[in-house]
């Protein structure tokens, strides 16, 4: 998901948008500075703030090769090959996902695999999940969604408070989220007290490895 910006980001964005039509490379940081009338401090900062709001991404900390990313509001991204996802820090209660400021950094994932907005990535904590392929300090990658099929893994908020991952199963009268790990036991809840927040559609482990759920 992309975070909004504010007036001056946007500025910079449109600026970097037309200096960058068709393959032109961007302007240097003191091109930047004297075309908007600002610090070249402040050119450099915003350029940061726009990668870590998902919307640019850079080569490296020091490269000028830069790639700006946009969405094209049919559902899909109109960069295909790399996308800009927050992880999120903390699941907040009664907000959509992608309404929540608390970020905990930006993961790039293949746009080609994970197609659609307001995606967003989870830090998975502990080993309940491990006989899915889901392991400790591993990157949920998730789509926002209120509801849950049968059997579908999710993200799910337990009495607005505490996120977890886990296998859904809806028992009529109450709520079953399953672990994966015999050394744990199905936990069993009110129907009152789940609230679905997305189902996860994959898991990235490490910068060169991503599995498909």
């Amino acid at each position: 998901m992309q975070v909004p910006l504010t007036q001056k980001q946007q500025r910079l964005f449109d600026y970097l948008k037309t200096k960058m039509g068709g393959t032109r490379p961007a302007p240097s940081l003191r091109q930047a500075a004297a075309d908007l009338g600002v610090s070249h401090t402040a050119v450099a900062e915003m350029i940061r703030v726009l990668e870590h709001k998902g919307w640019l991404q850079r080569g490296g900390r020091y490269s000028r090769t830069i790639r700006l990313v946009e969405e094209d509001g049919t559902g899909q991204d109109t960069d295909t090959t790399g996308k800009s996802i927050p992880i999120v820090g903390r699941v907040a209660a009664g907000l959509p996902l992608y309404a929540q400021q608390e970020w905990a950094g930006t993961i790039v994932v293949d746009g080609t695999v994970y197609r659609g907005n307001n995606l967003f990535a989870l830090r998975v904590m502990g080993d309940s999940m491990q006989d899915a392929g889901i392991l400790h300090d591993d990157l949920a990658i998730c789509r926002p969604r209120q509801f849950a099929e049968n059997g579908e893994i999710v993200v799910a908020l337990i009495d607005g408070d505490e996120a977890t991952v886990k296998r859904f199963f809806y028992r009529g009268d109450h709520i079953e989220l399953r672990p994966e790990n015999q050394k744990y036991s199905p936990m069993r809840y009110g129907l009152g007290q789940v609230l679905i927040q997305g189902r996860v559609i994959g898991i990235q482990r490490g910068p060169e490895q991503m599995a498909r759920l």
